[in-house]
């Protein structure tokens, strides 16, 4: 590669590794591709000339949590699912409801979920949560016993096609203290996307 590398070329090198990518990629590891140090800056410009480039088609360029990936749009997803007709796991009633729990009142512990839930968090449930790399412990509550705090990770926030907690669906002012039914079928809709 050229000493110098101009807007143009770093958006056809950035196309081909986002595309030929199976998962998203941060800044730091789209550098690498290249010889020359870019910096930030460039990069990022470089990034949106190429979300804007891919503007109004099936593929759209996106910033997930865990970095840029190209991705279908929503609208194309039946024609999709005609050619690959793969269901996507389905969940449990008590699993998005833990799910969603952690999600808006996170960190948590367990005995925290089964408190607004109201039943007790079979440990099946935690588990399979954290094997869908979904939520993971990120500390302990300083009281006796120490238990777990959960939190969402960046994968479940990728998952969702969101950079951040705060680009959720606000929950609605009368359910505060209760994660309403509408919550978990956002949850659940936009995890099988």
């Amino acid at each position: 590669m050229p000493a110098q590398l101009d807007l143009g070329e770093a958006k056809r090198v950035l196309e081909a590794v986002l595309l030929s990518s199976s998962v998203a990629l941060t800044l730091n590891e789209l550098k690498r591709v290249f010889e020359v140090e870019l910096g930030n800056d460039f990069l990022r410009r470089a990034l949106e000339e190429l979300k804007s480039d891919w503007r109004g088609r099936a593929v759209e360029l996106v910033l997930v949590a865990d970095g840029w990936r190209f991705q279908t749009r929503p609208e194309v997803q039946p024609y999709l699912d005609r050619l690959n007709p793969e269901k996507p796991p389905r969940y449990s009633r008590a699993v998005l409801e833990t799910l969603a729990v952690i999600t808006y009142r996170q960190p948590v512990t367990r005995g925290d979920v089964e408190e607004i839930r109201g039943v007790a968090v079979n440990s099946q449930i935690v588990k399979t949560l954290e094997e869908r790399g979904w939520i993971e412990v990120v500390g302990h509550k300083e009281v006796p016993g120490r238990p777990a705090l959960f939190a969402t990770t960046r994968q479940f926030l990728s998952d969702l096609g969101l950079r951040a907690l705060f680009e959720l669906p606000p929950l609605p002012d009368m359910a505060r203290d209760l994660i309403p039914v509408e919550a978990l079928e956002e949850v659940a809709t936009a995890a099988r996307e």
